[in-house]
């Protein structure tokens, strides 16, 4: 485990796409919170994550892509109802519930047919995401049950002995969690409110629920 100086993010990412690539669990910012981050096919590494966190193997674990098209490596298809959503909160603090196809094992879903993605804003995260090869899965990088990290120094005081870096890009622009939708039936549904709020949503999208 090490604990990066912010003063060279270059060799921060370099770092961390170097343990992302062989297997390791990497915590660094998002635009939303800090994030927990593993190859999504690195299965040794998923387990690490449920245990930093003390999370439930229950609750699955959500995927960050790099761009629109990396989208279609982890869902067998995207449902019209995600359309409209990719196109005005995408890259953002917005996460699609979207039907998953087998590269993504049950370790991240808890054995359901869907899967958590979220295209994020931030340029180093997508650097890491694309360095790495694959898409991560990312999670807030905090004890489960506990407040989000918006701070690097508070990822490591929490959790920092456990992970193998914890990369310092200061604090999280947005500092609220992405906000959950699942798109996979007849409506949209918003499965938590974060950072994009139920209000602009209803406005957005007549009848979500």
């Amino acid at each position: 485990m090490s604990f990066q100086d912010p003063t060279n993010i270059n060799a921060q990412i370099d770092k961390g796409i170097a343990f992302l690539e062989h297997g390791g669990v990497v915590a660094f910012p998002t635009e939303t919170v800090y994030c927990l981050a593993a190859r999504y096919d690195s299965v040794s590494a998923l387990e690490r994550i449920y245990d930093i966190k003390q999370r439930p193997r229950s609750l699955a674990l959500p995927v960050m892509v790099s761009n629109r098209k990396q989208i279609n490596e982890v869902v067998t298809h995207i449902p019209a109802l995600a359309l409209p959503f990719i196109e005005k909160y995408m890259p953002g603090a917005i996460t699609l519930i979207m039907p998953r196809n087998n590269t993504v094992s049950d370790i991240i879903t808890n054995g359901k047919e869907t899967v958590a993605v979220r295209i994020p804003l931030h340029r180093m995260t997508i650097d890491l995401i694309e360095g790495a090869g694959a898409p991560l899965v990312g999670t807030s990088a905090n004890t489960s049950g506990e407040p989000s990290n918006i701070t690097a120094s508070n990822v490591f005081s929490q959790i920092g002995d456990k992970v193998d870096l914890v990369i310092d890009d200061g604090k999280c622009p947005v500092g609220i969690v992405s906000t959950i939708i699942d798109v996979t039936g007849e409506v949209p549904v918003i499965l938590r409110e974060g950072a994009i709020t139920r209000k602009e949503l209803e406005e957005f999208y007549e009848g979500i629920k």
